[in-house]
């Protein structure tokens, strides 16, 4: 779920609830505890896009249905293996739930960004990846989730695609940067105002 700081927002309905599940939709998450009474600790969820707008609940299969107080969740790259993991943190003084991503790996492109004329971070900047003829989009934002920020590292995952065609990232300054056959299953840092890249590589401190 979202946080939308608009206490007044109204968000529509993205589908049909399941009343069988006790599913319910409020447009505003300001509103929930006034119109739902809420434990705070039914069972967590987690859903895989099947495509085609579908998604599978897989929450029980990969032991992620933990019936803790969960209050916010990010994915990162914790052991750096090019998978998204996802981390879990419980109100109340709960354990820190880390799930490890053990799907089967494909490739992937990460990008790290560093600005000049724009904030250091890149913070605000739109990245879209063309891979494969797919187009990938992604966000630079430091808000993950509900108390809680994910390294500002822009993941993309491309499947079987043997290269990134196209990456064009634009900056709040209004500049953009575009870089053609990008290699996969690296980790570059994009510097604002430049047309090439350098690859990242662990315990290396690369010059901004």
């Amino acid at each position: 779920m979202s946080q939308p700081c608009e206490s007044n927002c109204n968000v529509p309905q993205p589908g049909d609830v399941d009343e069988e599940l006790n599913e319910f939709w409020v447009g505003s998450p300001w509103k929930i505890f006034q119109e739902n009474n809420l434990s705070a600790f039914e069972r967590n969820r987690l859903f895989i896009n099947a495509g085609d707008r579908r998604f599978l609940d897989i929450s029980y299969v990969t032991s992620t249905d933990s019936d803790g107080d969960g209050r916010s969740s990010l994915a990162a790259d914790f052991n750096n293996d090019g998978r998204l993991d996802l981390a879990v943190r419980q109100a109340g003084g709960g354990p820190l739930l880390v799930y490890e991503n053990r799907f089967a790996k494909q490739n992937f492109l990460k990008v790290t960004l560093r600005g000049r004329e724009s904030n250091r971070l890149g913070v605000g900047c739109r990245l879209i990846a063309t891979a494969a003829g797919r187009e990938i989009v992604r966000e630079c934002s430091p808000t993950n989730s509900y108390l809680s920020q994910a390294p500002l590292v822009i993941h993309f995952g491309i499947g079987n695609a043997t290269q990134v065609d196209r990456l064009l990232v634009k900056w709040p300054s209004g500049h953009q940067t575009k870089l053609t056959g990008l290699p996969i299953n690296r980790h570059l840092i994009v510097t604002e105002g430049a047309d090439q890249f350098v690859t990242a590589q662990p315990g290396v401190t690369v010059s901004p």
